[in-house]
């Protein structure tokens, strides 16, 4: 069965990432109005300079997710342009690890909870007041195994993830009766340029391709994934 999004209003963050931007791809190609949201950069003027060419169906914005400023001003430019709001895809995150707990400087600890917990709250912060008005709607975000448990020498980014899934969690348990659910997902191994560069050695074909990721989110936003909130949801490939 086609997952169909025609005229659906999708918010990604992160958008010009190599997650973001398969799953990106993969809303537009179902139909949706993607509205690309990531910090202002290079890749985000050439975008820019596309979308400028259809913008009844997709809109870009730069905006720093790590301000309550920045995430409520997102929300209200989106829901101006296209009326509404639909879905949140949060694809915002980054990685630091190698260090013992006691040897982690505390500007790792500021930065993995901006990028990764702090880009969640503010973001869904902003959009849920717009979908409950509609009383339906999804929000999707990227959590990651480290969360499951804790592991040595990266402790403050299992504990930024496991903050995603818990306010995943929570978020679910309190949209509960309004229509709007709330889950995230787990990536394996991500088959990305930067993680090719970093494990020159890997067995790549054991990864998890951005696409397949991107599949995931888009049926956890679907009809078809009406019945399921608040889950975790494992997409580990073969790592």
């Amino acid at each position: 069965m086609d997952i169909n999004f025609d005229g659906k209003v999708v918010i990604v963050t992160g958008a010009v990432g190599a997650l973001g931007s398969a799953v990106s791809q993969a809303f537009r190609q179902a139909g949706a109005k993607v509205v690309y949201v990531d910090q202002a950069n290079e890749r985000m003027e050439q975008l820019a300079g596309q979308v400028a060419q259809d913008p009844q169906h997709n809109l870009v914005l730069c905006a720093d997710l790590m301000t309550g400023k920045g995430a409520e001003q997102m929300a209200t430019e989106v829901s101006d342009h296209f009326g509404r709001i639909d879905h949140l895809v949060n694809t915002v995150g980054g990685y630091r690890a190698g260090q013992a707990l006691h040897e982690t400087p505390p500007e790792t600890w500021d930065l993995m909870m901006d990028l990764n917990a702090r880009t969640v709250y503010n973001a869904c912060k902003a959009v849920i007041p717009h979908l409950l008005r509609s009383q339906s709607g999804a929000i999707v975000s990227v959590a990651a195994r480290p969360a499951l448990s804790g592991k040595g020498k990266m402790a403050v980014y299992s504990a930024s993830k496991a903050a995603v899934m818990r306010l995943t969690e929570s978020m679910a348990a309190e949209l509960l009766e309004s229509g709007i659910r709330v889950n995230c997902i787990i990536p394996g191994t991500i088959d990305t340029t930067a993680n090719r560069k970093d494990m020159p050695r890997a067995d790549t074909s054991r990864w998890v391709k951005p696409e397949s990721l991107a599949g995931v989110i888009l049926f956890l936003c679907s009809d078809l994934a009406r019945d399921i909130s608040g889950a975790a949801i494992p997409v580990y490939g073969k790592s």
